[in-house]
């Protein structure tokens, strides 16, 4: 396909992006530690640490790691740890030491956790104690040879870190006991550290600076590997999006709900706003609504990135809608589809569009965002960003009509390196060229503007007619009493297939029949759902999406 979409850009936004300065992330980090030395950096728990904080502690971080540890470039360190101060520690440690970040969602079972630590080959771990049982049960089976263990509130300020590490321990009952001889607490690691001088490592676009591992909803989990050029690339190209929406303001303060594990909030959130001087506002337990809110309360926030079921949650939490919203610039939202209804009430509340961005790990993430003048929702995922091209393809590879779908396609710099000592994999995603088969059907207007359908495993086929979840999810959750929605796909005698759809009720006066009849009026015959079932709760990733895959086999 041409390049169409460039007439919808603001002008002042190029199709290209110039080479970037940096060739690593390392280098863009250590030039943010010069330039915005005395900035905060990350808050959490009323716990700031500013720019030369992290410089400092990172350094220490990755001399324990060349000089303690002994570990040597290109050696996997995995990093199992939620929103707390010491994760931009290791992270930006890491990439100092010349080594490779691995990822670890914390709430990993020890079979999952088996698996990537086994898969990457990770020699060193830093995990949070209150799941280091689960590490305790695998690690044999594994390369780890080096654990750095660590407490929620190892870095926060006395006493607040003392009384937080004793309660949690000893009140809530929430480190349960384990044994990993050898393991050196994080204190003791950055001491160590500082002890001893870190020897400049070389880095390069063509060094691997994360094993980010994707697709473990069904068999096992891939390593993407992620490029230090990919990643520096990718924030260049949302910097370039940006435009001069954050001038004007005395800092840029970031509200990072989402866990900095997770390549949406480590990209958007964690690297871009170390590029900008920016302030990372970490939520540990996003969970805790209440708690939440009144974090919020404390910050005027310009920036905030989350998915569809956090801003639903945010925006019917008692106290949210009385936040001071004068300094948000920016609503980014993204992992799954933004529904209208809770788009609309967001504007209502805040004064702000939701963003919608569109991006897979394997793209670095960012790949097709909404331009940042747009006025009003419209339930589409935006416009490829700066050098990035986009298709949407049939299942041979070739172009479809506009306003027709098929599966999304992406080409950019921005693009994995491929998978994990998995070269199987890698060649069923990428079509000659150096595209990126996304496995989403989307379609594209003639203005270049892309509508995402759905996950093509996720679409129902009902008598011959595609049925795309996402679409019957928003018109369920527009009918007053409905909190949240769940489509998928039930074996049916005459259709093939039929629409079942899960609800979770505000009021549990909605009946069966109530809910059927309003999605009569807003849908065609074949896609009304022909059986509801309601839930208190729908499973989720850590980040929020919806499963659909844990309701299919429940």
């Amino acid at each position: 396909m041409e390049k169409i979409w460039l007439k919808s850009y603001p002008e002042q936004v190029p199709a290209e992006i110039p080479p970037p300065p940096y060739r690593s992330i390392r280098e863009l980090s250590e030039d943010a530690f010069r330039k915005y030395a005395d900035r905060p950096a990350y808050t959490n728990m009323g716990t700031t640490l500013s720019y030369s904080d992290l410089d400092r502690l990172s350094m220490q971080f990755a001399s324990y790691l060349r000089n303690s540890a002994g570990l040597t470039r290109g050696e996997r360190v995995a990093i199992m740890l939620p929103n707390l101060l010491q994760y931009p520690v290791a992270l930006f440690g890491i990439f100092r030491a010349g080594l490779v970040v691995v990822n670890v969602n914390p709430l990993y079972t020890a079979r999952e956790l088996r698996h990537q630590l086994s898969d990457s080959g990770a020699r060193c771990i830093v995990i949070l104690e209150n799941f280091a049982t689960t590490l305790e049960e695998v690690v044999a089976d594994t390369r780890i040879e080096h654990v750095i263990t660590t407490r929620v509130g190892d870095l926060l300020k006395w006493p607040k870190g003392v009384v937080t590490n004793f309660a949690l321990k000893y009140i809530k009952k929430a480190v349960p006991p384990f044994s990993l001889p050898g393991s050196v607490p994080f204190g003791k690691v950055l001491k160590i550290g500082s002890q001893a001088t870190l020897q400049p490592v070389e880095l390069g676009f063509a060094d691997i600076a994360f094993l980010q591992y994707t697709g473990g909803t069904t068999g096992l989990s891939k390593g993407a590997m992620l490029s230090h050029r990919n990643m520096v690339h990718n924030v260049f190209q949302t910097d370039v999006w940006l435009g001069d929406i954050f001038a004007g303001l005395d800092r840029i303060v970031a509200i990072t709900a989402l866990p900095l594990y997770h390549v949406f909030s480590l990209k958007s959130n964690c690297l871009l706003m170390m590029f900008l001087g920016g302030e990372n506002v970490l939520i540990t337990n996003p969970r805790d609504a209440d708690g939440f809110v009144k974090e919020l309360a404390l910050h005027k926030f310009s920036y905030i990135t989350g998915v569809n079921t956090l801003f639903a949650t945010l925006l019917r939490t008692p106290g949210f809608t009385a936040l001071d919203f004068s300094a948000l610039r920016l609503t980014v939202g993204g992992g799954m589809a933004v529904q209208r209804a809770v788009a609309e009430k967001w504007q209502q509340v805040t004064g702000k569009v939701i963003l919608q961005a569109y991006g897979l790990t394997e793209t670095s993430p960012a790949a097709i965002i909404n331009p940042i003048d747009t006025a009003s929702f419209t339930g589409s995922i935006g416009l490829p960003i700066p050098s990035t091209d986009v298709r949407i393809c049939d299942d041979d590879g070739k172009d479809v009509a506009f306003g027709e779908a098929g599966e999304i396609c992406i080409r950019g710099p921005q693009v994995m390196e491929g998978y994990w000592q998995n070269a199987e994999e890698t060649a069923k995603v990428m079509l000659p060229g150096g595209w990126f088969r996304s496995g989403d059907i989307g379609r594209m207007d003639e203005n270049g503007f892309v509508f995402i359908e759905d996950r093509k495993k996720d679409m129902i086929i009902v008598s011959g007619f595609n049925v795309y979840p996402n679409e019957i999810e928003d018109v369920a959750v527009q009918m007053k009493g409905i909190a949240e929605a769940a489509a998928i796909g039930v074996p049916d005698a005459k259709s093939g297939e039929a629409v079942k759809l899960y609800v979770v009720r505000s009021d549990p006066a909605i009946r069966e029949e109530d809910v059927i009849e309003f999605c009569r009026q807003e849908l065609t015959g074949y896609k009304i759902p022909r059986q509801i079932e309601f839930r208190d709760e729908l499973p989720k990733t850590n980040v929020g999406k919806i499963l659909r895959r844990a309701l299919r086999d429940s």
